[in-house]
């Protein structure tokens, strides 16, 4: 099953996908249950709910029809892993870590999956960061790592746009990674029975249709459980709370020359097996 969040006519709704472009509007087929992913993702079986629905029903939307929202926009928290593959490892210098290192961003820079990037006027250093997103469907503290694939409701894809001088103001990182315009996230919710083993998955990052990152997700130095593990120790996981696991080598802060994402370009992030995210890049206005 493939969720989606979008915009249509002044409206925000959820619709569920019948094929890669047709939608079914879950507003039409269920009423009664919410309008908004946070919402939904805290409804009880919602994935039977859904699924019973939209059954034998016909798309009433295409894509193209509408705009993708934020999967998540009011998503509590966004949980970002860096290093974690070990290409980035060793262009960064950072070496393999004992446990995993994270940072939180907020939604307040999430966008859609085809609205435009804006590379902010105070610097010209906006960098990418092709990411496999895991949504949590299932709350719970102390999660085991056995039962971690329990509490995962689908997954998605985020593009960790980063303005580079601003995350080196601060070991913390976060003023770079939270400027408003730089988080693509979607196309859409996409449920583990569809999505199967994510390593057996690759990413690809694209720059003006020229690869830029690409990697096996199996990859990953701290797997998937290892962090909802590590997450769940630190707080209660909630129904909503999204963790990106990490991007490859390629960026381009690594390179020599640097290489800067800049107004006109196009930059995508596809997830085999999962889809494909792309936005042009503007300045702020």
């Amino acid at each position: 099953m493939r969720v989606i969040s979008y915009s249509h006519n002044g409206t925000d709704g959820l619709g569920v996908m019948v094929d890669d472009k047709g939608f079914v509007a879950l507003a039409g087929a269920a009423a009664e249950l919410p309008a908004t992913m946070m919402g939904l993702l805290n409804v009880d079986d919602w994935q039977g709910k859904v699924a019973a629905a939209v059954d034998g029903k016909a798309a009433d939307l295409s894509i193209g029809d509408v705009r993708l929202l934020p999967l998540i926009s009011d998503t509590p928290v966004l949980w970002c892993i860096g290093v974690n593959y070990k290409e980035h490892q060793d262009e960064t210098g950072r070496g393999a870590q004992e446990e995993p290192m994270f940072f939180i961003r907020t939604n307040h820079g999430l966008i859609g999956a085809y609205d435009p990037i804006i590379r902010p006027n105070c610097s010209d250093m906006l960098d990418f960061e092709g990411e496999l997103a895991v949504i949590i469907g299932k709350g719970g503290r102390h999660i085991s790592k056995e039962k971690a694939h329990e509490h995962i409701a689908g997954y998605s894809i985020f593009n960790d746009g980063t303005i580079r001088d601003w995350q080196r103001h601060t070991i913390q990182f976060c003023p770079g990674k939270n400027f408003e315009g730089t988080g693509p996230f979607g196309p859409w919710l996409m449920t583990p029975d569809e999505f199967g083993d994510p390593y057996a998955q690759e990413l690809t990052t694209r720059l003006n249709g020229e690869q830029v990152q690409h990697t096996s997700i199996a990859d990953m130095d701290h797997k998937i459980d290892k962090q909802i593990e590590y997450l769940s120790t630190v707080h209660t996981l909630r129904p909503g709370d999204v963790i990106s696991t990490g991007t490859p080598g390629g960026v381009g802060s690594r390179r020599e020359p640097p290489l800067w994402m800049k107004p006109g370009d196009t930059v995508s992030v596809e997830i085999t097996g999962l889809g494909i995210i792309e936005n042009k890049i503007e300045q702020e206005s």
